[in-house]
């Protein structure tokens, strides 16, 4: 596997809202809404920082829409940098099964597919719904990340903010593609075996875990928000 600086390649924040036990949604696996507007400002102001945002197909379905630029002085942020009001919104899912009712294509955001040949074919006739396809190469083992975000960056994405879920972000750690990750720590706890976590997927051992710099703590009532950077993502 070749190093992360070896390749051109979008910068990589995940964002995500988690229990104090770690989890990112209950059982059932419905929308988080337990975070407070601090964190929801916090989360639209590091979308405001990309160029794309990057989520999987579960998130998608559970929310129905994503999160985009509201704020109006975030938007004005984006025009002095010389970027579009809105940072373009990427959805990643093999088969791309999506009900098109979904408010999020009637969302006044740019929409980009991020899918399999099969994904791709059901979508290339409705312009209307995905700005843009591309179709990238997946096996078994899943999707050829270091292949896709060299597309990416040659498509003008050099910030990309992640949010969720746990399965596209172990992918990225998994392929070191990771340089930040922002985690707000709500007050409860969910519980359940099988409510999903910030990082899914087959998980590393403690040799070849993941390590993590700390770079900021701050508390706003009774959130954490904790600021982190991957170390040795090449080794």
């Amino acid at each position: 596997m070749p190093e992360t600086s070896a390749i051109n390649r979008p910068h990589t924040t995940v964002v995500l809202a988690m229990s104090a036990d770690g989890k990112i949604a209950d059982v059932t696996r419905s929308p988080a809404r337990f975070s407070s507007p601090a964190d929801q400002a916090h989360l639209e102001n590091q979308v405001a920082l990309a160029d794309g945002v990057l989520f999987g197909a579960g998130t998608l379905r559970a929310y129905g829409t994503t999160r985009s630029v509201s704020n109006p002085q975030l938007q004005q942020q984006r025009q002095q940098r010389g970027l579009p009001i809105q940072p373009v919104q990427i959805v990643c899912s093999r088969l791309a099964q999506f009900d098109p009712q979904l408010r999020f294509f009637r969302q006044n955001v740019p929409r980009w597919l991020l899918t399999t040949e099969a994904g791709a074919k059901p979508w290339r006739d409705k312009s209307d719904y995905f700005e843009r396809i591309l179709v990238v190469n997946a096996s078994r083992d899943g999707i050829n990340w270091h292949d896709t975000y060299q597309q990416l960056n040659q498509l003008g994405i050099q910030r990309l903010a992640v949010l969720g879920g746990g399965n596209l972000v172990a992918s990225l750690l998994a392929a070191d593609l990771i340089d930040e990750l922002w985690f707000t720590v709500c007050p409860l706890i969910l519980g359940g075996a099988a409510a999903p976590t910030s990082v899914q997927g087959a998980g590393f051992s403690q040799q070849l875990a993941k390590r993590l710099e700390l770079l900021a703590v701050e508390r706003i009532d009774q959130e954490l928000f904790l600021h982190y950077r991957l170390v040795n993502r090449s080794k």
